[in-house]
């Protein structure tokens, strides 16, 4: 097979599991020196960084996805959004609400992102976490030791921040910049809300 036509496949095989364009997986794999594996990882780079850029624009189109946890005691709906109806009605959009409302179901999240924490709160929970590292002798590391438990906090708390469920090395907001980076558009976990019976 001719050098040419491996090009012409990795392009292909770039722009299916990427998304990217044509002129844009040809620049990846020639920026790579021809390495298939880091063209795919320049073109993620660079979406992510485009998805940053989009971060700002409108996002006023998406799905409301219910989902019902096996046994019917859980039930959530989760609203993401787009900024066209025809990304909003690609498969792969659908799939991502679908997951987060499962991820919703299972971690039992109370924010969206870390932005949606109070900010007297976060400070009130720093004091606290400052004030058990001084008790515990670490009053050099205070400062350090409450970040750290403050992020870990919010790790647990706000799903963007979490793990995703099906892939631990993944966090749920790398998942939706993944998604923005293939269809170039700013999208937006909105909002959510859980049901469980009796609680």
């Amino acid at each position: 097979m001719s050098t040419t036509a491996t090009n012409i496949d990795d392009i292909r095989r770039l722009r299916e599991e990427t998304g990217a364009g044509i002129m844009e997986a040809r620049k990846a794999l020639v920026d790579a020196g021809g390495d298939f594996a880091k063209a795919k990882v320049l073109l993620e780079q660079r979406g992510a960084a485009g998805a940053a850029k989009r971060a700002g624009r409108v996002a006023a189109q998406g799905v409301i996805e219910p989902y019902i946890h096996t046994g019917g005691q859980i039930g959530v709906l989760v609203e993401l959004d787009s900024e066209t109806d025809f990304v909003a009605r690609m498969p792969e959009f659908r799939e991502l609400a679908r997951e987060l409302a499962m991820q919703v179901a299972a971690t039992n999240p109370k924010y969206v992102s870390l932005d949606e924490i109070p900010a007297d709160e976060a400070e009130r929970m720093k004091a606290v976490y400052r004030e058990e590292a001084v008790k515990a002798g670490r009053e050099k590391f205070a400062d350090k030791i409450a970040e750290g438990q403050f992020e870990k906090y919010a790790k647990e708390h706000a799903l963007l921040e979490q793990e995703y469920i099906r892939d631990s090395s993944k966090t749920v907001k790398q998942l939706v910049q993944d998604l923005a980076a293939k269809t170039r558009e700013n999208i937006l976990v909105r909002r959510f809300v859980r049901f469980q019976v009796g609680a």
